[in-house]
């Protein structure tokens, strides 16, 4: 198995935290956010694709990506994650985007660096670190939104 392989097996296994929750999700729960907190479930769902795709793009290098990363440019919720279809279609055009790159990607490609105005110097193994840890820490709020959370319809 070539490190490319193995790291994509990583990326995909970790990803399931979040992929998981989506299975039972509704409409109505979208709008639901924890006390004290700004981020909708609906919300949480669209970041982990924009940033996957920002991934895909910026750091891995998939020059055929365009994305509008509206949750990072709003640094907020804007009360627009309403549509689970939508949602759901765009998480899994991320997820198969930033999956194609990866395959893609050699085994020396892993030590290159890269620069991003995010998080600095790392190489590109460093840089998968960085997205499993995002996902997986969203995918913890999202959790804990659905669980606990109010604000569903």
């Amino acid at each position: 198995m070539t490190t490319t392989q193995l790291y994509l097996q990583t990326w995909t296994e970790a990803r399931t935290r979040f992929t998981n929750l989506l299975r039972d999700i509704d409409d109505g729960q979208l709008k639901k956010k924890l006390i004290n907190t700004k981020n909708s479930a609906g919300f949480l769902i669209r970041h982990i694709g924009d940033v996957e795709l920002l991934f895909a793009k910026n750091v891995f290098g998939a020059t055929d990506v365009k994305v509008h990363a509206k949750t990072v440019a709003a640094q907020h919720d804007t009360g627009e994650w309403v549509k689970l279809k939508e949602l759901l279609d765009y998480q899994q055009t991320a997820f198969e985007k930033l999956k194609s790159i990866i395959e893609k990607q050699s085994d020396e490609d892993w030590l290159k660096t890269i620069t991003t105005d995010e998080f600095g110097t790392k190489t590109k193994a460093e840089a998968l670190g960085r997205i499993i840890s995002h996902t997986a820490y969203h995918a913890g709020q999202l959790s804990l939104t659905l669980k606990y959370g109010s604000g569903d319809e």
